[in-house]
């Protein structure tokens, strides 16, 4: 069947042929039936559609954790390094270089990126900008990544060093990324405990907000939430708290385990978060917080923001249940502790057949970031649920709220003003 006549025949025919929704119409492909499948799933009348999407386009849209979206890699470039020799840590190094910057040389995925921007509205992205561990280098390296994108499409992407960065974009009407890493850069020669924290402060001057505390394994500041044991934070990790918090620096617990991050929020003197979670008290899941966390974090005047991993959501593992968590945790611990942090990107259209073009390689070791315990990854939800939580879906998530009767002051809190108050709350009065 053809698009015209799907749409034409089917219950999403309405939708589509209507003055809002040719607001979501794209050209591309995969971002419209991504838009489709939400759609199916969350059945808007007209007047809730109208309403989300003008409210969507009228508020700044900060994500409290996410991605820019993803370059396809130059399959000939790497098939070459691959031919000549090229070890595995080359090759992944060279991989990585493409998918995140690849749009500042290459016309057609400069054109992929920033449609993908438009198409979702967002205005700001709390953008991982740190490999997961605590090693300067590995840290360093996708922060430079980053860096350079925002250096040489400055006219579409920049970035938010403080906090008016992000307001001033909406106004003009482009995008930001604020970064984050993914661990606290220790130097690990352990001589003391304030040289140790010493990097917390470059990475600041480097522009880095936010850091997690752990990912999913222990490491000296605590367990991550992939460890059994649950052990809680250590007294360095009480200490890299205090350092984060004098430095202006985000505690981020999303990747830590229940104890550490209960510890983490009873440490912290300012606002903190778990950027890209899910609630517990709906689906249990190592990457979910159960309520004594959750209050715990609001207590610091933080929050929690929901994520759109299939798996971790449960049930339906689609847009229906990331409402669900949203809703779920409005209602028990208030709008004011409620962002959305998506945990997912759009990859470019070219991606798979660029892909193609590599040589078969040898079977590798499981990166460190990929220890997850049995079981804990993946999702039974199918191909439109897991599409209909697509990133340039995001204006779909504010039709979604608008759906479950939230005001537009609760909805445009969620969408990002909560991620800015604590943006400021952690920035103003610090020494810069």
């Amino acid at each position: 069947m053809v698009r015209r006549q799907f749409l034409t025949t089917s219950s999403l025919g309405a939708y589509m042929a209507s003055s809002a929704a040719a607001q979501l119409a794209s050209p591309n492909e995969t971002i419209q039936r991504a838009r489709e499948a939400g759609l199916k799933i969350l059945q808007p009348s007209q007047r809730d559609l109208e309403r989300g999407l003008e409210l969507h386009r009228n508020s700044l849209v900060f994500e409290s954790y996410g991605f820019m979206p993803r370059a396809a890699i130059d399959g000939d470039a790497v098939k070459r390094e691959i031919e000549a020799g090229a070890s595995e840590a080359e090759v992944q190094d060279l991989l990585e270089d493409h998918g995140m910057t690849r749009y500042v040389t290459n016309a057609a995925e400069r054109e992929e990126y920033l449609n993908a921007w438009r198409a979702a509205g967002v205005t700001c992205i709390f953008q991982n900008a740190g490999e997961e561990g605590s090693a300067v280098d590995r840290l360093i390296k996708r922060l430079g990544r980053y860096t350079y994108v925002t250096h040489f499409l400055r006219e579409h992407v920049s970035q938010a060093v403080q906090p008016d960065d992000v307001l001033a974009a909406k106004k003009a009407g482009r995008h930001c990324v604020c970064m984050t890493g993914n661990g606290v850069p220790i130097k690990q020669d352990w001589t003391s405990v304030p040289g140790e924290l010493g990097y917390i402060r470059v990475f600041f001057q480097l522009g880095v907000r936010m850091m997690h505390l752990t990912y999913n394994r222990r490491n000296m500041l605590g367990d991550g939430c992939g460890e059994a044991a649950n052990g809680g934070i250590s007294d360095f990790g009480r200490a890299a708290i205090a350092e984060m918090n004098r430095q202006g620096v985000i505690v981020d617990v999303a990747h830590s385990g229940w104890r550490t991050s209960l510890e983490a929020a009873k440490a912290s003197t300012k606002p903190m978060v778990a950027s890209h979670t899910t609630c517990a008290g709906l689906h249990e899941h190592i990457r979910s917080k159960p309520d004594e966390v959750i209050r715990a974090i609001c207590d610091t005047g933080g929050l929690i923001g929901i994520c759109c991993i299939s798996g971790f959501l449960g049930r339906t593992g689609d847009i229906a249940s990331m409402m669900d968590h949203i809703d779920y945790a409005v209602k028990k611990f208030g709008a004011d502790h409620v962002a959305i942090g998506t945990d997912v990107a759009y990859s470019s259209r070219n991606a798979a057949a660029e892909s193609a073009k590599l040589p078969k390689r040898g079977r590798q070791r499981v990166r460190w970031e990929a220890l997850w315990p049995p079981g804990s990854y993946g999702s039974n939800a199918t191909r439109a649920q897991v599409e209909s939580l697509a990133w340039t879906n995001w204006p779909l998530f504010t039709v979604g709220m608008v759906q479950r009767g939230y005001s537009d002051s609760d909805i445009q809190k969620i969408l990002g003003g909560n991620v800015l108050r604590v943006c400021r709350a952690n920035f103003d009065g610090v020494k810069i």
